[in-house]
């Protein structure tokens, strides 16, 4: 029985060698490098670090992100349902039943869609 643990085992001896392997030869090796206060200094895109580190954002920002998790959502629900509605229609014949849920789930979002439009949500210039 112990036998069959032995690759886990191994995959775990290996793992932990490398993770300790790894830090000690970043310690050497670290230490070794000359130090500065330009090379100890935050390198962000090659532009030098100033201003606020955590600038505001607006919520119009958060807002628009939670709208396209939710319409990406949507299509994630959509496309399984997309091959078994083809499935269904060859396999039954007719999906009237299984195309209203759709077009209802469909139009709550897109009820969703047109009262964010009609807030402004989806408009850049404000």
């Amino acid at each position: 029985m112990f036998e069959n643990y032995i690759p886990v085992l191994l995959q775990i001896v290996i793992a932990g060698g490398f993770a300790v392997v790894t830090l000690i030869a970043s310690a050497l090796l670290g230490k070794s490098a000359k130090r500065s206060t330009i090379k100890d200094s935050a390198y962000e895109c090659g532009m030098l670090p100033v201003g606020d580190s955590q600038p505001r954002f607006s919520v119009k920002f958060y807002i628009v992100a939670m709208l396209f998790v939710l319409f990406d959502i949507e299509v994630v629900f959509l496309y399984p349902w997309a091959i078994i509605y083809k499935d269904y229609l060859a396999a039954v014949g007719g999906g009237a039943s299984i195309l209203a849920v759709a077009a209802g789930f469909a139009s709550i979002l897109l009820v969703a869609f047109g009262y964010a439009w009609k807030k402004g949500v989806l408009d850049w210039k404000s």
